[in-house]
């Protein structure tokens, strides 16, 4: 599973793989801003259903 470093470093490919894999998800679903991670990964989780874990599992 990624890292936080590692996620803000890569965050567009990372928005464009959960896109194809997700529909459903919104550019402000996705909006990456430093300090608000937690808030973004909250956003996820209640849209989609899943924990932040499954979500990243993806990028395995």
């Amino acid at each position: 599973m990624p890292n936080k470093e590692e996620i803000s470093g890569s965050w567009n490919e990372m928005k464009g793989k959960l896109k194809q894999k997700y529909a459903e998800l919104t550019d402000d679903d996705l909006k990456y801003e430093e300090g608000k991670e937690d808030e973004m990964w909250g956003r996820l989780e209640k849209k989609l259903g899943k924990a932040k874990k499954e979500i990243l599992s993806i990028f395995q």
